[in-house]
């Protein structure tokens, strides 16, 4: 999670505490709207750390290119 931290605050122009807290939110606001087995797995990409798969890759492929 935190290449994908670093990521949102280069493109962005934000603080890494800033692209975390926004981070966050997006979690969050998946978590409420998508389904529930979905939304587990998506949670439990980012319990790790997120050393494992490319979330950035993941979430701008799944998501439309949202971030970037």
């Amino acid at each position: 999670m935190d290449e994908l931290i670093k990521q949102l605050s280069q493109k962005v122009g934000i603080s890494e505490e800033q692209a975390r807290m926004a981070l966050n939110v997006v979690l969050e606001y998946l978590k409420d709207k998508l389904p529930g087995p979905i939304a587990e797995q998506v949670e439990g990409l980012f319990k790790d750390g997120g050393d494992g798969p490319d979330l950035g890759g993941m979430l701008k492929k799944g998501l439309g290119g949202l971030l970037g």
